[in-house]
């Protein structure tokens, strides 16, 4: 049962008074799961993708621009100031900049084009690029990471860049665990697994954790049965058209520059760093 002082609206409204300014949708979502004001009835953590959807329902209530919300009565002036303080505004793109993001974005989320992960060992190129990844059924996924992805209407949960090598960063790393992907750490908290303490103790690198090697095939495992990959070899701008992309389909298991970032797999995340930076 929910035992709310309040309805999710009423703690946005209640937040943005106290703040006195426009906030993101990440730093609202991180608010109220701090403060409590509002819960919901699986105790699962409010999510930036919900406040996107309840700030958009009570637009006599909310003033959106971008991932900003702000009360009616609110400026965005302030927020904007310091947004443009911290990175300048990138230049506008030219049609053709913007024709060639549309066709490479295609050809990447082009569902005809991917494979299953465990038979792309001998595919995946030496050379730089853009790789996708989306798993076959959203129920393979542990009960509060499902009902988000359905949420979202699609089945991509991961996007990311290769700067020097496809299969160095996007098969090795990622998908084998053969170094310090990103998305092998995310899949792996996601799925429940731990990494052992104390391991990162010694370390220079306080934060790429590694699991066991017995967890570590037992991932590798569930990523080979569950999910699908697709990738397109570019050696240009792969920083922005990654940002792009994740702009434009927000997968579920990209934090930076996404922002339906789930809170849920930051705290997972972070939990998987403490452990193995714990001495004790």
């Amino acid at each position: 049962m929910e035992n709310n002082i309040m309805t999710l609206h009423e703690a946005i409204v209640k937040l943005l008074k106290e703040k006195g300014r426009a906030m993101t949708l990440s730093e609202i979502a991180d608010a109220i799961n701090i403060n409590k004001w509002y819960t919901k009835r699986d105790s699962s953590l409010i999510t930036p993708f919900q406040i996107h959807g309840r700030t958009l329902n009570y637009s006599h209530l909310f003033r959106r621009q971008g991932s900003l919300v702000a009360l009616i009565d609110q400026s965005f002036e302030g927020v904007e100031r310091q947004i443009r303080t911290k990175k300048p505004p990138p230049k506008k793109a030219t049609s053709k900049a913007v024709t060639s993001f549309t066709s490479l974005a295609n050809k990447l989320m082009d569902k005809s084009n991917f494979k299953s992960a465990g038979k792309v060992d001998s595919e995946v190129p030496e050379n730089p690029g853009l790789y996708c990844i989306r798993i076959k059924s959203p129920s393979a996924l542990p009960e509060v990471f499902e009902k988000e992805l359905r949420q979202r209407e699609h089945n991509i949960i991961y996007i990311g860049k290769a700067s020097r090598s496809l299969n160095r960063r996007f098969l090795n790393q990622e998908l084998r665990a053969r170094g310090h992907g990103t998305f092998f750490r995310s899949i792996g908290c996601v799925l429940g697994y731990k990494p052992p303490k104390g391991s990162l103790v010694n370390k220079k690198n306080k934060n790429n954790f590694k699991f066991r090697p017995e967890d570590e095939i037992k991932i590798i495992r569930w990523i080979n049965e569950n999910l699908i990959v697709n990738w397109i070899e570019y050696d240009r701008e792969v920083i922005a058209i990654e940002s792009g992309l994740i702009l434009r389909y927000k997968p579920l298991l990209n934090l930076d520059g996404n922002p339906y970032a789930l809170v849920r797999l930051r705290t997972l995340r972070s939990v998987c760093k403490q452990i193995a930076n714990s001495e004790n």
